[in-house]
């Protein structure tokens, strides 16, 4: 079985040792490893990859939970396997409400084999859609729209979410949540072709450099913003010369982005692809 274990917590010395002795003593295989220091926020951060048998899952979370309680660590452990057959999702959004429906009714119409555990909006916009497929809802939002994101990382553990889909989430997550939830568990949707179109306007920049062919970009999110690689699906349509900007921003938004929300999610929740040390790679069928 695949499992992976985050650590994250103030930073200090010797903080990884205590959990790779425990995890190579009882036998595991380490297939990926990662330790960062975040100086500007005095955080560490490690994520481990490794592979034991699936009856030791119950055991390697209780002896990890006590050395991150010794270490003052927030320790996190996961298995791809354990709900592989219906992984459990926390949607997350803002404003537009087409990509979380695109995501709900691909559930529903089994395109997607996953579970709604919870939606989560730091605005009001999408909770009718949540109510609407009987999805609870959980507002992190204060009133200028600002995200509690540590309120966010309480709400994914209290869900057991498997993977978290950022759709059209307009937030960026502070480098901690990124770490207690890293190894290819949070999968975001960017509204333009990346790399060549990224930042806030895509189309408008697209637009602006008489762009012909407009497109959207799924990818997996990783600490580090410039890290590149992560792309799981990019969908594309292409417009007439003269076309308004206004037009190809709802060809876009209303058509192309939820289509390739799903299909990136699909490949994540099918097992076709996953993070590896910042690439995505093909899994064997």
């Amino acid at each position: 079985m695949q499992i992976v274990v985050t650590a994250v917590g103030p930073d200090n010395v010797r903080l990884a040792d205590p959990i790779i002795h425990y995890l190579t003593g009882q036998g595991a295989n380490i297939a990926e490893i990662q330790m960062y220091d975040h100086d500007e926020e005095a955080l560490f951060a490690m994520m481990v990859r490794v592979h034991l048998p699936s009856a030791q899952l119950g055991e390697v979370r209780s002896a990890l939970s006590q050395i991150g309680q010794a270490t003052k660590l927030s320790v996190r452990v996961w298995s791809p396997e354990e709900r592989a057959a219906r992984p459990r999702l926390a949607i997350c959004a803002t404003y537009r409400t087409e990509p979380p429906l695109a995501i709900l009714r691909a559930i529903r119409d089994g395109v997607l084999k996953a579970d709604a555990a919870v939606m989560i909006g730091n605005r009001p916009n999408c909770r009718g859609i949540a109510e609407q497929f009987d999805v609870p809802w959980e507002s992190i939002g204060e009133n200028d729209g600002k995200a509690n994101d540590d309120r966010m990382i309480d709400i994914l553990d209290r869900y057991n979410v498997d993977y978290v889909i950022l759709a059209r989430y307009m937030r960026i997550l502070p480098a901690g949540s990124c770490w207690k939830y890293a190894g290819g568990r949070i999968i975001n949707l960017h509204h333009g072709l990346l790399p060549s179109f990224p930042g806030l306007r895509p189309y408008h920049d697209a637009y602006a450099g008489r762009m012909l062919t407009y497109g959207a970009t799924c990818h997996f999110i990783v600490p580090e913003l410039d890290a590149g690689n992560q792309t799981i699906h990019q969908s594309t349509f292409t417009v007439p010369p003269g076309m308004k900007l206004d037009e190809i921003i709802r060809i876009g938004q209303e058509d192309n982005e939820p289509r390739c929300l799903v299909e990136g999610v699909r490949r994540v929740v099918d097992r076709e692809v996953q993070l590896h040390f910042h690439r995505v790679i093909a899994l064997p069928k």
